[in-house]
């Protein structure tokens, strides 16, 4: 097979924006492709694979009941936040999760040892990488500036801390993601929010936590890097709580783009390298003085709604980087 007539796999869940606009920018360019979700695997998905013993790598079959990919044909892999495999509920527990973390572990590491092949990315690296207290080392390294920092359980350090800062606090998740609601409903996202030196009492030994100066803001950048190409869409907020954490208050947003200085650009692409990432979503304060400042990098964070208020081209790069990319 012609390394034009190998296809792109992605791994996706069915209704991804995002996974949709990068499979129409490939379909343009005639670029065969096969589009999966790890959700169908066991159900609806037939995997196998096998090593004699002496090749180099895996031999073997990827199979949706439509369409089937051999891995050795496989030229590139987006993996975009797919489901996790749905194990038939006739396993009883705690055999059906136990099913469940064996086609994940399956999936995922058959097609991490294929050599030679673009990933974007692979989510050995994202999970690595989406750790909040080692990105703000790294990007210090890699010519960024952060917020000054505490990670506590400790009152009297957070009071200690606050009153080094000497101005206001913000506290935001160590660790992405949402919570599970409580009636059922919708997940609950927990913001970023402000704190005052009075709300540093006994509660901060509940658990962890992550507190930062609040950084003065003009606006806010959502940057997007994919393989070389960086990109800088502007969000500027209309509210107090879309101010301290746009996710908040959507309806109280503009959007613009802004090109990236050279520094910034290059910095941001040395972060995604040293973590094996191909691509990144980051977000920074712009100060009224006009300074940038990292906040953090989402390995697997959302862009289209960028490229749909903006325009930016980013489904496209992604494309260029999936049939024509630098190998990690």
């Amino acid at each position: 097979m012609t390394a034009a007539a190998r296809p792109v796999l992605v791994v996706a869940e069915q209704l991804d924006a995002a996974a949709d606009m990068v499979v129409d920018q490939l379909n343009r360019r005639d670029v065969p492709l096969v589009r999966i979700d790890a959700a169908d695997l066991p159900q609806q998905v037939t995997l196998t694979a096998t090593h004699d013993g002496d090749r180099a790598g895996w031999d073997g079959v990827i199979d949706d009941g439509h369409r089937a990919v051999r891995l050795c044909d496989i030229r590139a892999v987006y993996w975009r936040r797919p489901g996790r495999p749905v194990i038939d509920p006739a396993v009883a527990e705690p055999y059906r999760t136990w099913a469940q973390n064996q086609a994940d572990a399956a999936l995922l590491n058959l097609l991490s040892a294929l050599r030679a092949v673009p990933w974007i990315n692979n989510p050995h690296h994202d999970r690595l990488a989406s750790h909040k207290p080692q990105q703000l080392v790294a990007a210090v390294e890699c010519g960024l500036r952060v917020p000054r920092s505490i990670v506590t359980n400790d009152p009297a350090a957070a009071r200690a801390f606050a009153k080094q800062i000497d101005g206001p606090l913000v506290c935001k998740p160590i660790l992405g993601g949402r919570l599970p609601s409580v009636d059922g409903g919708r997940p609950l996202m927990v913001p970023t929010h402000r704190v005052s030196v009075d709300a540093l009492d006994d509660s901060i030994r509940t658990t962890a936590h992550l507190l930062q100066e609040q950084i003065p803001k003009a606006f806010e950048v959502r940057l997007i890097a994919v393989g070389d190409a960086v990109f800088g869409a502007t969000i500027h907020a209309a509210s107090d709580r879309a101010g301290t954490d746009w996710r908040t208050d959507p309806d109280h947003l503009t959007y613009g783009t802004i090109p990236v200085p050279q520094d910034i650009a290059s910095a941001c692409l040395r972060l995604i390298s040293v973590h094996g990432l191909a691509f990144g979503a980051m977000d920074f304060a712009v100060t009224p003085a006009g300074e940038w400042v990292f906040f953090e990098n989402n390995p697997a964070g959302t862009w289209a709604w960028v490229e749909n208020h903006t325009g930016l081209p980013i489904a496209a790069a992604h494309a260029d980087y999936l049939t024509q990319g630098v190998l990690l």
